[in-house]
């Protein structure tokens, strides 16, 4: 349709589109736009996830070379301080405490330095999963890729760490007298579903610790109480003998525990199956699947909210 002004130019009146009676989420859909920063779908999330693999082992294994980098003794600290702590906990709860009754040096020493090299991997796992958002907010803020690859790659980084001390682990048992045989082999699947354990605890945490930041200044505190309650220097059913038996089932049956003793069982000759909990086994596939589905389930429903605000 067009008119004649008054000066002779032909004025053209624009017509109306099919488009402008649609509204905002319906010119969306009609082209296909999308929220920018919008939460995938969960099957989507996993592929992308996915198709970041490479991304993920590339950065824990950065963040393992860095963690030393300006120490002279560079990742030689990765074992160094776990044996540091077990030499501390031997000194005080071995020899002081005596913490290690009903069990031969042989079996105590190679004990207590399991114990802590596998609580360790729980441990560093959750404190870095608690910082793994709040921390690298400048990543999460300038690039698009799924959040959960950041807690992800830090418990990745920390299975890396602990495979190094494995090292000096299988030395010590085997300098008191626990040598290699096929119970060994168990630790693989011990450590493989304490991996999944420890994702998914990394995930919850890593969520909590992104709208709370204080929550890393807490946790430090709640890790020492679940060591102490783990066993970690002592056999709980020999320390809680006199106590209900009750007690000491629901403490031998916490994560932590499960994995230690399995490790242990697999590793240290003389420490048979009459000191682990009756299905040991599924109650360690339990918790990895358990804390392994609802943590990445969890970290994902906020996937949007990660790094605003």
């Amino acid at each position: 349709m067009s008119d004649t002004t008054q000066d002779g130019a032909v004025a053209t009146t624009a017509r109306p589109s099919a488009d402008d009676s649609l509204s905002p989420a319906q010119l969306a859909a009609k082209y296909g736009l999308a929220v920018s920063g919008a939460r995938p779908g969960l099957v989507q999330y996993v592929r992308q996830l996915w198709g970041r693999r490479h991304f993920i082992l590339a950065f824990s294994q950065a963040k393992l070379t860095a963690q030393y980098s300006q120490a002279k003794l560079g990742q030689l600290w990765q074992v160094v301080t776990p044996l540091l702590n077990a030499a501390v906990y031997y000194f005080i709860f071995g020899l002081i405490l005596n913490s290690g009754r009903g069990m031969s040096k042989e079996v105590f020493i190679p004990f207590l330095v399991t114990g802590v090299f596998v609580f360790t991997f729980t441990q560093s796992s959750v404190m870095a999963g608690v910082r793994s958002i709040s921390g690298n907010l400048g990543l999460v803020r300038a690039l698009h890729f799924p959040r959960a690859s950041l807690p992800i790659s830090l418990a990745l980084q920390q299975l890396q760490q602990l495979l190094f001390s494995m090292i000096v682990l299988v030395l010590i048992a085997i300098g008191f007298g626990s040598y290699p045989q096929l119970s060994w082999l168990l630790i693989v699947p011990a450590l493989v579903l304490q991996f999944g354990f420890n994702t998914g605890l990394a995930l919850i945490m890593a969520r909590l610790g992104s709208k709370t930041p204080d929550l890393a200044q807490l946790m430090p505190f709640i890790m020492r109480t679940w060591m102490y309650a783990s066993g970690v220097m002592f056999s709980i059913p020999v320390m809680l003998k006199d106590k209900p038996a009750w007690i000491a089932d629901i403490l031998q049956w916490n994560p932590a525990a499960v994995y230690m003793d399995l490790v242990r069982f697999a590793l240290i000759d003389g420490y048979g199956s009459e000191n682990l909990p009756p299905h040991i086994w599924a109650f360690a596939l339990g918790w990895a699947i358990l804390f392994g589905v609802f943590g990445f389930v969890y970290f994902w429903k906020a996937e949007e909210r990660y790094g605003r605000g």
